[in-house]
């Protein structure tokens, strides 16, 4: 190799860190193309978080609009999002909030809610993530918007806050209810 063509492997490698640096910069890490979009919910039975005894199924999940929220108490981000949770949820009439605790203590989760408020109508536990393996859930929180057939309609990573919430999910609601 040339000393002129040496030269240029600098250059090559610069352009390439900067281009890494411009894709990083600009993707949001939060839009995670999801393939169940436009899918019916998965098939699943476990446990009710409050009721050992009774199990919670995916035919719980129609007749009305779902917000169906995967958190953790080991999950810092789902500390940092409760409280939104908690307050959206006392506030949105016609959404039904349910809460999916995963590959976490059911005992400490039930501490958490009873301590911290229930945003959920409805909770349950995935203990070894199963269902997060079906929803293809990378980690906690995520929060999948259900139509009223069942249908996922949305999938958002990360906290919801009162950004996320007013730009994002106000939008597809106003969509979903006509």
């Amino acid at each position: 190799m040339s000393n002129r063509a040496k030269l240029f492997i600098p250059a090559i490698f610069f352009a390439a860190m900067l281009s890494l640096l411009l894709y990083g910069l600009f993707h949001d890490p939060s839009k995670v193309p999801s393939a169940l979009i436009s899918r019916s919910m998965p098939a699943f039975t476990l446990p009710n978080l409050f009721d050992a005894t009774a199990s919670v199924t995916n035919d719980q999940l129609k007749g009305g609009i779902f917000l169906v929220n995967v958190w953790a108490t080991w999950c810092a981000p789902c500390h940092a999002e409760h409280p939104y949770l908690l307050e959206i949820s006392e506030r949105e009439k016609g959404l039904t909030f349910v809460g999916v605790n995963y590959k976490d203590d059911a005992q400490t989760a039930r501490e958490f809610l009873q301590e911290r408020g229930n945003p959920f109508k409805l909770s349950f536990s995935d203990p070894v993530g199963a269902l997060g393996i079906e929803l293809g859930v990378a980690g906690a929180p995520e929060t999948f918007l259900i139509d009223a057939s069942g249908t996922i309609r949305y999938k958002h990573v990360g906290v919801i806050d009162n950004r996320v919430w007013q730009d994002i999910f106000v939008p597809l609601l106003a969509q979903l209810r006509q």
